[in-house]
């Protein structure tokens, strides 16, 4: 008996991220999944001045159907929390994907604007946020040491999208009108079909093995009694394993998991998101118009959002690299809490930009800075909570942000008709943004770094956040309640069965004594004797 083999009938050891290999292919899913999601609500607003003219509604009105977009992606994080951990990332992403479909190809035959904000508004927006948080999942779970890397590229499809879906768009109304539009943008929704498919669980080479391992087991217990002491020894485990199955049954996993509440690191990032969103997205929603009342043509005005896309494009990959490197990846937070500052003083210092050249020199520093941002936002929430509690986190950060776009852009609108002044308007935004950038910062020293009397046990800089170390240890202690229950003798009738226990025993107790290995269970740390305590804590993935 040694170490864990599959071949040998035991358990196979943990899977680990590859950093790539298919793990490509999920991030460049991710990449389609994350220009759909953020992109497609802006690219729609192309088609608003024919749904005026047929449904003879106001701009307000035909606006809603973007709000509506993205209220369905912020708003229904918990629900894609549960689904995905009740059925998984792919059976999600592919429901998220056909659902995403159906709504732009019903939009096409609706009559009136209610029709639309159910079909393209709800329907669409399910979709997209049933494909949006299963791809960040996904990429967590392939990619540890080059996650910041893969979380700035997959971060990229926004910018890469919008700049060419608007375009599409304009096109694809010119020659077949919004209805044939929103038929072709519906068939160019199932790629999320596609994408989801290459979501490929990184267990599932595993589970072969552990089916081959089990029917091993299996077929040790149907031996006949008396061979070898080693089969002996394979019955005595199995009878144990079988009672303790039936003594302790194993947890099923949470549908959404409040504990992350008492994550301190967690509430820190929450609070900080609330209070970023409130003024991030209100300079580039009234960038046009700021532009035009300052007397800039309507062309050079619209080429201003042109800018920051381009910046955006290199400035998020550039960052995740950035974060990736050894000495600056564990503060990857005060990075994050830099890049707001910046986005933040952007805002306060252009707010008296009076010309083209000032609006275009705001729009680079704002491209870099607000590139960052997005880069950096999802990283650091991996980092905070671990891979294993991220697909709850996420969906309950979305769903907090929800309110915060709610309430951050129709103010500042409706301060802007009562005001007459967008200076005021940047000045709120940035002092928001900057706001949330010192909080984060300051909250992060004082209340995690302070708090920390002893270092890491794990040194590596590419490990997740402390929560990891919290799931490790609780699986430990309970592998020793499991463990407890191997010290009580199986009783039988059968002398057969007793004699052939007492010896395989005896000779488990003179290979234990000359440093022999131990059978590894399925899935956590079984603390018996003469086993290593130190050995790996493998933990349900996605």
């Amino acid at each position: 008996m040694g170490r864990a083999d599959p071949e040998e009938g035991q358990l196979p050891a943990p899977v680990k991220p590859p950093d790539g290999g298919w793990g490509w292919i999920v991030l460049f899913g991710c990449f389609v999944i994350t220009g759909f999601s953020y992109a497609f609500p802006k690219a729609v607003s192309v088609y608003f001045k024919e749904l005026m003219k047929d449904f003879h509604v106001g701009y307000s009105d035909t606006a809603w159907i973007s709000s509506i977009m993205l209220a369905m992606l912020y708003g229904t994080g918990p629900v894609c929390s549960i689904m995905v951990n009740q059925f998984g990332c792919r059976p999600v992403m592919l429901i998220g994907g056909l659902l995403a479909s159906s709504g732009m190809i019903l939009a096409s035959f609706t009559t009136n604007i209610i029709e639309l904000y159910l079909t393209a508004g709800v329907l669409t927006g399910l979709g997209m946020a049933l494909n949006f948080q299963p791809s960040l999942i996904m990429l967590g779970t392939y990619f540890d040491k080059r996650r910041p890397l893969a979380n700035g590229l997959a971060a990229a499809g926004s910018p890469v999208f919008l700049s060419s879906l608007s375009p599409l768009g304009q096109v694809l109304l010119e020659k077949f009108g919004w209805r044939g539009g929103f038929l072709i943008m519906g068939g160019l929704l199932l790629n999320c079909c596609t994408c989801g498919a290459v979501m490929r669980p990184l267990d599932m080479g595993m589970k072969r093995k552990m089916e081959k391992a089990q029917d091993k087991y299996e077929a040790k217990e149907m031996l006949p009694i008396g061979g070898k002491s080693e089969e002996g020894i394979s019955t005595t485990d199995g009878t144990k394993k079988a009672k303790k199955a039936k003594k302790k049954p194993k947890k099923g996993k949470k549908l959404l998991d409040f504990s992350i509440f008492s994550n301190r690191g967690f509430i820190i990032y929450t609070i900080s998101k609330f209070i970023l969103v409130l003024g991030l997205f209100v300079p580039p929603i009234l960038l046009v118009n700021y532009a035009k009342d300052t007397g800039v043509p309507d062309t050079e005005a619209a080429f201003l959002l042109s800018i920051i896309g381009f910046i955006d494009i290199f400035a998020r990959p550039a960052c995740g690299m950035v974060a990736g490197l050894k000495w600056v990846r564990p503060h990857v937070a005060y990075l994050f809490s830099f890049s707001m500052l910046f986005n933040g003083l952007t805002d306060i210092c252009s707010a008296r930009a009076s010309n083209y050249t000032g609006l275009v020199i705001f729009c680079v520093f704002f491209g870099i800075s607000y590139g960052m941002v997005g880069a950096l936002q999802f990283e650091v929430l991996m980092a905070i909570v671990g891979s294993q509690k991220f697909s709850s986190a996420i969906g309950l950060v979305l769903l907090i942000e929800a309110f915060a776009v709610l309430i951050g852009p129709p103010s500042a609108g409706r301060l802007v008709d009562a005001l007459k002044n967008y200076e005021v308007i940047f000045y709120l935004a940035g002092s928001e943004v900057v706001l949330s950038a010192l909080f984060l910062a300051m909250a992060t020293y004082c209340c995690l770094n302070r708090g920390k009397k002893e270092p890491p046990l794990d040194k590596n800089p590419s490990a997740g956040g402390g929560s990891d170390t919290k799931e490790a240890e609780s699986d430990v202690q309970e592998a020793e309640e499991h463990s407890s229950d191997n010290h009580q003798p199986a009783h039988s009738t059968d002398n057969a069965v007793v004699v052939a226990s007492e010896e395989a025993n005896h000779v488990a107790e003179e290979q234990s004594g000359e440093g022999g290995g131990c059978p590894e269970g399925d899935g956590e740390v079984l603390a018996r004797d003469g086993c290593n305590a130190d050995q790996t804590v493998e933990r349900d993935s996605f």
